[in-house]
C-alpha cells in the first residue's frame, strides 16, 4: 500500500495543505478537518488512524488543513477545493468529518456539494451551521461528550434536532472537547459510518440515537 502523502490543492485562494492516504480505485473518499486552529489530526489524534483503517476498505481519506484557520468563508472553500481536487481523480462520492470548528465547514461545504454522501461532526459548534436543514437527504452524524468544557453537548444536540434523517446523535458520558475517554470508540465509530456510506454493497446509513 502507498505511503500518506503531504498534498497542496489548488484553490482559488491559494494552495491547501494536507495528508493524503491514496488508493487505487477507491470507491469514494473521507474528507476530515480539524477545529479553529487546523492541523490533521483531530480530536485526540484519531484522524491518521481512522484514515488507515479506510485504507483497509480501498476507500481513500484526506486530512485536510486550513490556508486561514478560523475563517469559515475560506475554510469551507478549502474544503470544497479538496472535494473537486478528488472529483479530478474520479473519486465522486465523498463523506466529510469536522472537529469543533471543523463542524461548521463541513455542514457548509457538505449541504453545497452533490458529492458528499454523508457529514459527521465532532464535539461541533452552532454558530456558522445555518445549512444543517439542507443536509438531508445526506447522512448526519453528530458526537459529543458530556464534560465538554469548549462546547457542551446542548451544539450537537441541536444540531441533531435540525437535521433531517437520516440522522444519528452519539453522546459519551463524561467526555470532553477531544473525545479522550473514548477514543477507540469514536475511531470505530467513524469507521463503520464512512463505510456505509463509502462502499456502494453497503449502502444504508443509520438513524437511531444512542
Amino acid at each position: 500500500m502507498v505511503e500518506a502523502v503531504q498534498v497542496l490543492i489548488p484553490s482559488a485562494g491559494g494552495p491547501v495543505p494536507g495528508v493524503w492516504y491514496p488508493v487505487e480505485h477507491a470507491p469514494g473518499a473521507l474528507v476530515l478537518v480539524g477545529g479553529a486552529g487546523g492541523g490533521t489530526h483531530g480530536p485526540s489524534g484519531v484522524y491518521p488512524d481512522v484514515a488507515e483503517r479506510m485504507r483497509w476498505l480501498d476507500v481513500a481519506a484526506l486530512l485536510l488543513d486550513y490556508r486561514n484557520p478560523n475563517k469559515l468563508s475560506d475554510c469551507v472553500a478549502d474544503v470544497r477545493a479538496g472535494i473537486a481536487w478528488l472529483g479530478e481523480r474520479g473519486i465522486a462520492r465523498v463523506a466529510l468529518v469536522g472537529w469543533s470548528f471543523g463542524g461548521a465547514v463541513v455542514i457548509t461545504a457538505g449541504a453545497a456539494s452533490p458529492a458528499v454522501v454523508g457529514v459527521a461532526t465532532i464535539a461541533s459548534q452552532t454558530y456558522g451551521t445555518d445549512a444543517i436543514s439542507h443536509l438531508a437527504p445526506r447522512s448526519a452524524l453528530f458526537i459529543h461528550g458530556t464534560r465538554d468544557t469548549v462546547l457542551p453537548d446542548l451544539c450537537s444536540r441541536t444540531l441533531y434536532a435540525q437535521a433531517g434523517q437520516p440522522k444519528e446523535l452519539v453522546i459519551y458520558p463524561g467526555d470532553g472537547h477531544g473525545i479522550e475517554l473514548h477514543r477507540a470508540e469514536l475511531v470505530e465509530k467513524l469507521y463503520e459510518w464512512a463505510k456505509g456510506l463509502l462502499l456502494p454493497e453497503r449502502g444504508a446509513s443509520v438513524e437511531s440515537v444512542l
